[in-house]
């Protein structure tokens, strides 16, 4: 919208300090990272890009294109921006290189999409149980590291009310073979220890293989939705050693792997740290190939954090710890838990966490039974025992999933009053604040709630 692109450009002539709403929502306020240059009006992007693609408008990528260092490539509200990939190469799989910043700023009632042409018939296709062509890889996501060149410095990630869906095609010799190894490549990929990715109020599908893979960066994740990503493995949300997360109110269901792993591997001098908070977990893990992984919650690998009120529903595996990570320094409980088959309720706490956890750690402040359909969540629309989760606890094919355990659809996660998860929350702790910024290109932190999941019973926490 006007009103937004007048915004950007003031804050280039005025070089203005984010200002927070909120005192206690600041811990400090950094300079303006928008740098926007004039509206784009061809509708097709090529080559090197910078500049705002305009409200209401629909643009095209039809090849790999480039942000460069102390760029910015913006979108306004309701702005389209379709991909034309055949998934079949990298070449005809274009991929946005971003070595400066990007930001979509979507809204509640003008969302943003960064998605494929043929969109409508994926989604059609994933609602009549057809997963293939939705699984498929399309393009090649959006890509954000500093330039090669000696003294880049790169920039921030920022999507707000945005779609994103349908990545991962093959990488080719374009892209770092260190950041795409099994070959497909990512909705969004960002590594920059210095440089801030706030991803808010967004939704998420239809990925080949890990979703968002996040290198290093200041991160605040909140009140997000994804769905059915990763065919035969991959995480919705994968950060690693330079990671500094805020990751609340979240809804994630029909995950190959984890939801959230929290892993302190790479090369960085920062601990990853996460606190996790007040997520709601559906349908995780089952299609994950290799044994012992994937459901919901993961810290591994020397990383460290917080993971509290938690809602935790008929995934594969419930919270890890593996016993290599900062076991003394991820602190638990306040989850809650519900299981429709004795195997799923058995692996509450995962079986291959550390040993110590499973013997005498699991949080006595959890809501959680031994036995199976205790403590029904009481969702307002889903029925949490409609499928099968005896048989398919050994990996499954996504072919015999039905679309109600991996996509939202029509489902509300919301919790009817007399829920057990209701009230049952821990107020008492912090965020981290790592994004330090606020305003309409910074932050928008939810505080942690007192009732499990990522719907307060008084309407705050996801707006979906």
């Amino acid at each position: 919208m006007k009103k937004i692109f007048n915004q950007m450009i003031v804050l280039i002539g005025l070089g203005l300090s984010f200002s927070a709403c909120h005192k206690s929502e600041l811990v400090s306020v950094s300079t303006a990272v928008v740098h926007t240059a004039n509206g784009i009006t061809k509708d097709t992007l090529s080559g090197t890009v910078k500049g705002t693609m305009l409200a209401g408008k629909t643009y095209y990528i039809k090849s790999n294109v480039t942000v460069n260092d102390g760029d910015t490539l913006a979108m306004q509200s309701g702005v389209h921006l379709i991909v034309l990939g055949d998934g079949k190469t990298a070449d005809s799989s274009p991929e946005i290189f971003c070595h400066g910043t990007f930001i979509s700023l979507g809204t509640k009632d003008a969302p943003n999409y960064i998605t494929v042409k043929n969109a409508a018939d994926l989604h059609a296709q994933a609602n009549q149980q057809q997963y293939d062509q939705p699984f498929f890889g399309w393009w090649g996501g959006i890509t954000c590291t500093p330039a090669v060149a000696a003294g880049s410095k790169g920039g921030d990630l920022i999507l707000k009310w945005t779609h994103v869906e349908f990545g991962g095609a093959p990488a080719g010799s374009s892209d770092d073979p260190a950041i795409y190894p099994s070959g497909p490549r990512f909705n969004i990929y960002y590594n920059n220890v210095n440089k801030n990715v706030i991803i808010e109020d967004s939704w998420f599908f239809g990925a080949k293989d890990d979703n968002i893979q996040i290198g290093a960066g200041h991160i605040s994740c909140m009140r997000n939705t994804f769905e059915l990503c990763g065919g035969v493995g991959g995480e919705f949300f994968n950060i690693k050693t330079g990671s500094v997360a805020d990751i609340g109110y979240n809804v994630f269901i029909g995950s190959a792997t984890n939801a959230m792993k929290i892993s302190n591997s790479g090369g960085s001098a920062v601990q990853c740290n996460a606190v996790v908070y007040n997520n709601t977990i559906i349908d995780g893990g089952y299609r994950q190939t290799k044994s012992g992984r994937g459901g919901s919650i993961d810290f591994e690998k020397g990383a460290k954090g917080l993971c509290y009120n938690n809602l935790i529903v008929n995934c594969r595996f419930g919270l890890r710890i593996t016993a290599d990570a900062d076991v003394a320094n991820v602190k638990y409980g306040y989850n809650g838990y519900y299981g429709s088959a004795q195997p799923v309720v058995d692996q509450f706490y995962a079986a291959d966490s550390q040993p110590a956890l499973l013997a005498t750690g699991k949080a006595t402040t959890d809501v959680r039974a031994t036995t199976p359909k205790t403590n029904n969540p009481m969702f307002y629309l889903f029925n949490v025992d409609q499928y099968d989760y005896v048989s398919t606890l050994v990996p499954i094919s996504y072919a015999v999933q039905q679309p109600g355990s991996v996509m939202v659809g029509n489902s509300s996660f919301r919790l009817q009053a007399g829920s057990p998860f209701i009230g049952k929350g821990r107020t008492d702790f912090s965020p981290l604040y790592s994004v330090t910024a606020t305003g309409t290109y910074g932050a928008d932190i939810t505080l942690p709630g007192k009732d499990l999941g990522a719907y307060q019973t008084d309407g705050t926490g996801n707006q979906h």
